[in-house]
């Protein structure tokens, strides 16, 4: 239910925004709104202020919502009105209209980002996890339990990293960005070292979910405890418990839920699972157990689980900014995610980057319930990034959306004529194959994640 409210809530104030942005600049240009909707369907709310000339509707259906302003495109218009009609607005008041609602969902982010800066947030400490044999940091030189201190992309200055989702982010950035990292890592106190991860080898087409995976930096460290078990997982069935410390796997000892994790997934051979003998201590005992995980499927290749959360949660520490550095990290954090989508777009579209970074509804509405669940600031955060991709999307030049028409404007612009209403229908027909395409990827990639 927390998932339903989550999703519905979220999509809610996303549109909102987005029509609010439509509405209010529409009102500031002397066009007349009529309906100003979110929602479709029939209406479950509806009032009319006073004087107004606005219908104010909350539809039963929170998949959109539209803003009608008075068009002799659409309908007859009095002779006296026609001066507040949409169509008959300058150039520049029309495509302001238009451009209103993306960038309204953008100030939305700017908003949420620099709240969740000003109010803080605990997030994990950068201290790394063992990475996986023959990934980038393993190469590089780390081995698990340094602090990353600071960390530069290319030839730019070394910044602070104040937590492990900092250092995941420009990462990230670097990855997709093909710039080498260099971080300042402490591996006890008072003795740094600088290390350098050579990011640009990665190949863009594997920019994917598991992107950071390949990096060797994907979770910070944390120790190798048993935590919450599925019941009849392989967990279970072998006997572990939860805060069972696993000390070896064999003969290999295990020294952070990483690298216990890692063990696990490769614990299978030819598609089958293999027992193994594992060590674990239990209320200051030590207690050999054979485990066999499950073989399951996963991104085309067969991996074990054993149906337990593995590792306990990490060191955390409260990352919290001043006004002023609150609202400019918001600034820049929602610049950084806008050309990061679009980046990751257009890799898409010119099939250097995988489809299966296209998520859909199924996706957003899980993670806004985990973000509820964990708490307001995630929750904002998971909203901010959201609100993003709306701006972002709205903005692509495809017909059906708020960028088509400030395309067909461009060309008004440029030529002094209006795109000729044949032409119009034709890349309308387009711009909703195009749209129905990209809803069926990310509904097939949200159950793929979901239910495969």
């Amino acid at each position: 239910m927390l998932t339903f409210i989550a999703f519905v809530g979220a999509l809610a104030i996303l549109i909102a925004v987005h029509e609010y942005g439509h509405y209010r600049v529409a009102v500031a240009c002397g066009v007349k709104v009529l309906r100003f909707s979110v929602g479709f369907g029939k209406p479950i709310l509806r009032w009319q202020s006073k004087g107004s000339p606005t219908e104010f509707v909350v539809g039963a259906i929170p998949l959109g919502g539209f803003v009608r302003m008075l068009d002799e495109r659409e309908a007859p218009v009095a002779p006296e009105e026609k001066h507040l009609a949409f169509n008959n607005k300058p150039l520049r008041a029309r495509a302001a209209v238009v451009a209103a609602g993306p960038l309204a969902n953008l100030l939305l982010a700017v908003l949420l980002y620099a709240v969740v800066n000003w109010a803080g947030v605990q997030e994990p400490m950068a201290y790394l996890s063992s990475p996986p044999e023959g990934s980038i940091a393993q190469r590089a030189g780390l081995h698990g339990g340094e602090l990353v201190q600071s960390i530069a992309l290319g030839d730019d200055q070394p910044s602070e990293v104040r937590s492990f989702e900092d250092l995941r982010w420009t990462l990230t950035r670097g990855a997709l960005d093909g710039l080498p990292a260099r971080l300042e890592v402490q591996a006890r106190p008072g003795v740094s070292r600088s290390v350098l991860l050579p990011l640009d080898e990665i190949d863009a087409k594997q920019a994917d979910a598991d992107l950071l995976r390949k990096v060797g930096i994907a979770t910070p460290w944390s120790r190798p405890v048993i935590g919450e078990l599925v019941a009849d997982g392989a967990a279970a069935r072998a006997g572990l418990q939860k805060g069972d410390l696993v000390l070896r796997i064999g003969p290999s000892e295990i020294d952070d839920a990483q690298q216990l994790r890692e063990r696990i997934r490769a614990s299978v051979s030819a598609g089958a699972p293999l027992a193994q003998n594992w060590s674990v201590e239990r209320g200051g005992h030590v207690l050999e157990i054979t485990v066999a995980p499950d073989a399951v499927g996963d991104e085309g290749q067969v991996i074990g689980r054993i149906g337990a959360y593995v590792g306990e949660p990490p060191r955390f520490t409260t990352v919290r900014y001043g006004a002023l550095e609150g609202l400019w990290n918001g600034v820049k954090r929602t610049w950084q995610v806008s050309a990061l989508s679009l980046k990751m777009m257009g890799r898409m579209v010119i099939g250097q980057a995988s489809l299966k970074n296209i998520s859909g509804p199924l996706t957003i509405a899980d993670y806004a319930g985990r973000s509820a669940h964990v708490g307001v600031t995630q929750y904002l955060t998971f909203l901010a990034l959201i609100s993003v991709s709306l701006g972002v999307l709205n903005l692509l030049p495809l017909p059906v959306l708020d960028g088509g028409h400030l395309m067909y404007y461009l060309w008004e612009g440029i030529t002094g004529k209006s795109v000729s209403e044949a032409w119009m229908e034709n890349l309308q027909r387009g711009g909703i194959a195009v749209l129905l395409l990209m809803m069926s990827i990310a509904l097939f990639n949200d159950f793929t994640r979901l239910f495969g």
